[in-house]
């Protein structure tokens, strides 16, 4: 197990982004469906950072003192999803650090998209590192801005005007804090790149 520690800016950065999803869970009041067992965002990998790496690892040794069962039970999940997923893994399998480029990032949007995370327990459909989950995790559901425009989960606003998803949108971190927790991190600690939940929960 990692023995990383987070920035204490991090703690800030999720208060931002978990305060902003409450006010746009709020506004979207019932277009929003998302609930607990619904597992559409938690099938096909996703690439996430450093911070979300170390939050994940310190989320599964926090469990493993609390419930050894369940962080056992992650654990063999994940070790099955990487025997699965390492033969044609866009990056070092052994390190879990994706490629760079544009052809890494073409190879890794068809890669993996029917594989569940290893932290998603099938039996309840919930997270069990819940707490610890990535960022991209905290933000799906709400409306949020990309380079594609306002997107929002497929399941979700079914009956909504455009307008009426704007008016919805996340916006999670305004000051783009994550990206200086995320510096402060890998200038401290050393470790760099994107990576899979996959590979951090080993």
């Amino acid at each position: 197990m990692s023995s990383r520690r987070l920035p204490a800016a991090d703690g800030a950065l999720i208060q931002i982004v978990d305060a902003t999803l409450a006010e746009a869970t709020r506004r979207s009041g019932e277009w929003l469906v998302c609930r607990p067992g619904c597992t559409q965002c938690c099938v096909g990998v996703f690439a996430i950072n450093q911070l979300d790496a170390v939050r994940l690892q310190q989320g599964l040794s926090d469990l493993e003192k609390a419930d050894p069962q369940r962080a056992r039970r992650i654990r063999e999940r994940t070790r099955n999803s990487i025997q699965r997923l390492s033969a044609e893994f866009p990056g070092d399998a052994k390190t879990g650090v994706l490629d760079e480029g544009s052809e890494a990032e073409e190879s890794f949007a068809a890669f993996a998209n029917d594989e569940p995370c290893p932290v998603l327990d099938p039996e309840t459909g919930l997270c069990d590192l819940y707490d610890a989950r990535p960022m991209t995790c905290r933000t799906f559901g709400p409306p949020m801005r990309s380079d594609g425009g306002l997107g929002v989960c497929e399941l979700c606003f079914h009956g909504a005007t455009d307008e009426q998803i704007a008016g919805c949108e996340m916006v999670a971190d305004p000051e783009d804090l994550e990206a200086k927790v995320l510096a402060k991190l890998e200038e401290s600690q050393g470790a760099r790149g994107r990576t899979i939940v996959a590979f951090c929960v080993k």
